[in-house]
């Protein structure tokens, strides 16, 4: 409102909610043609693609949000809408509606999407969506995620996500151009992002488990750092008494999809490719004193197939 510098949280549901349908589509829906809103970038795009479509949940949105910029603008005396650009269509419906029903003026400010190298958007409803609450994305799931950024993408993102100069980035680029096996920049985006979300001590650590990952400092990880390290590795359960007898390393390779016979195990083995909790495995039995926190084994073979196996 005029003169506050005081932002409000509002809830749409508090007035969306407390509308009947007839008299939505009486006094909102009558502005609007079928032609305007299916010609709407974001609708046309998934009409041009037979098998996405839209469902006429998602083509009404529009209309909703249109709403709620009138609303807005009748009640708080809202006039702009912020937005990414894919919200462009949405947002100049509203500022229509706002002038042909209040006879106002009201204005959308767009900026351009943050895209991964597929062109899909950084967002809550794509796969893989990063959240700052740590309960939803682990810090170590963050930093691994812009660990393993593309060298196409990485000096874009450390230009939108952090507050390094340009002095600095464009050493990172000439770093990614020259030494691009390196991934300087890479570490420094998932450094920098972790550090300013969490703490820069949260970041050393997210990046201390990384690297115990394939290192023999997976050992001494915590339980729940374990469990967030292989947190997207396969996994299957072995009973306790199994191992308390020693159980053998081929068959254990079998089982858990490592290896396809007791004779590919044995040929991984003396290849030196098999790894338990990341030590060149040497012995042909896997005991209790190969489980960590009373628990866990880790098996890796090559550099990286890894798998978690749990004691029950």
């Amino acid at each position: 409102t005029a003169g506050s510098s005081q932002a409000l949280l509002l809830n749409n549901a508090d007035w969306l909610t407390t509308i009947s349908l007839t008299d939505f589509l009486r006094d909102t829906g009558k502005h609007f043609t079928v032609n305007q809103m299916i010609a709407k970038d974001s609708v046309k795009s998934r009409l041009d693609r037979p098998d996405v479509g839209i469902s006429f949940t998602e083509f009404s949105y529009m209309l909703l949000q249109a709403y709620d910029f009138l609303h807005l603008y009748q009640a708080h005396g809202c006039t702009m809408q912020l937005g990414g650009s894919d919200q462009w269509g949405n947002i100049t419906m509203g500022a229509e509606l706002v002038r042909k029903v209040a006879g106002g003026s009201a204005f959308g400010v767009t900026s351009p999407l943050l895209v991964k190298s597929d062109g899909t958007k950084f967002g809550k409803s794509e796969s893989g969506a990063m959240y700052l609450d740590p309960e939803m994305t682990s810090p170590f799931a963050m930093h691994q995620f812009f660990l393993n950024t593309e060298d196409s993408l990485v000096i874009h993102l450390l230009k939108s996500f952090t507050f390094l100069s340009h002095d600095e980035i464009n050493e990172l680029e000439v770093a990614t151009n020259e030494r691009a096996h390196e991934r300087l920049a890479q570490r420094t985006l998932a450094n920098e992002v972790v550090a300013y979300v969490h703490s820069p001590e949260v970041a050393q650590a997210a990046e201390q488990a990384g690297r115990a990952l394939f290192s023999e400092a997976i050992r001494d990880l915590d339980e729940a750092t374990l469990i967030q390290v292989m947190a997207d590795a396969p996994s299957s359960t072995i009973s306790r008494q199994a191992i308390m007898d020693g159980k053998p390393l081929l068959d254990l390779l079998v089982e858990c999809g490592l290896a396809t016979s007791r004779g590919e195990s044995r040929r991984f083995i003396d290849q030196g490719g098999v790894y338990l909790n990341n030590l060149k495995a040497e012995r042909e039995t896997v005991d209790l004193s190969d489980v960590l926190h009373d628990r866990y084994v880790v098996l890796r073979r090559g550099r990286r197939q890894t798998h978690l196996v749990v004691l029950a």
